[in-house]
């Protein structure tokens, strides 16, 4: 029986992670710890915290508990909201993997919807890859990829990111546990996909509206960063701070 430490958060990491107790015996595993900050973005997200109570699963409180545990075989990272040290992954006997909801190498770091709505992206994605000490650097071992719509906004995006995450985990994990998979090095993308990374912070200096821009830039900039109950975007008018939202033409000329 493989021995599971998960890591995790938010509504995706929660879904992975019930979807692990549900189907503990089909894919032979014994969750044996779980590592969260219980993250929410909206009052309906549930709790891990709960989830794992009813469950009588071992909670740790840091990254550095991982290196007690007697053996650990498989270390599943699903939005975990630190980045590990190579000991903490080492922990792992067998795997340690990550789910990032974007493609890589495209959008590897933070706020990468935001991005993608900015760069007017094609196509967007989410990704099970090997975890490392670096951002979402691993070798990429299960994929999908899916357009992304003319008028898309970063909420449209991230519902749709989170739907996907949710299905390629549950399809994929049994194959991660079972060995049956490869494992695609992002170098290997090279020339045919651009390398990208983006810092937490960057989301601010772009929630900033220049009222000089054209309509559609001012548009896309606020499709990419609305995104209640987070800081609104915003723009200065005659001296006065703005906030905007989807109705920001309304706003502008009141």
């Amino acid at each position: 029986m493989y021995k599971i430490a998960f890591l995790g958060s938010k509504e995706v990491g929660y879904s992975a992670l019930e979807y692990l107790i549900a189907n503990a015996i089909d894919l032979n595993i014994n969750i044996v710890a779980v590592l969260t900050n219980d993250r929410k973005i909206s009052d309906t997200d549930k709790s891990i915290l709960e989830l794992v109570s009813t469950h009588q699963i071992q909670v740790l409180s840091h990254a550095n508990q991982l290196l007690e545990l007697e053996t650990i075989d498989f270390l599943i990272s699903i939005q975990y909201h630190e980045i590990l040290l190579q000991k903490h992954i080492d922990s792992a006997k067998k795997l340690a993997i990550n789910l990032h909801m974007a493609p890589v190498p495209e959008y590897r770091g933070c706020n990468q919807f935001s991005f993608a709505i900015i760069d007017k992206a094609k196509e967007f994605g989410t990704t099970l890859h090997v975890l490392e000490a670096g951002i979402d650097s691993g070798n990429i071992l299960f994929e999908k990829r899916f357009p992304i719509t003319e008028n898309e906004t970063v909420v449209s995006l991230h519902k749709k990111t989170t739907e996907e995450s949710i299905a390629l985990f549950e399809n994929s994990i049994s194959d991660i546990l079972t060995g049956n998979y490869s494992r695609t090095p992002q170098k290997s993308f090279k020339n045919i996909r651009p390398f990208g990374f983006h810092l937490r912070n960057e989301i601010n200096d772009i929630k900033q509206i220049d009222l000089s821009w054209e309509d559609e830039k001012i548009d896309r900039y606020i499709r990419a960063t609305y995104f209640p109950p987070f800081e609104p975007p915003y723009a200065i008018k005659n001296g006065e701070r703005i906030e905007l939202s989807l109705d920001w033409k309304d706003e502008l000329s009141r």
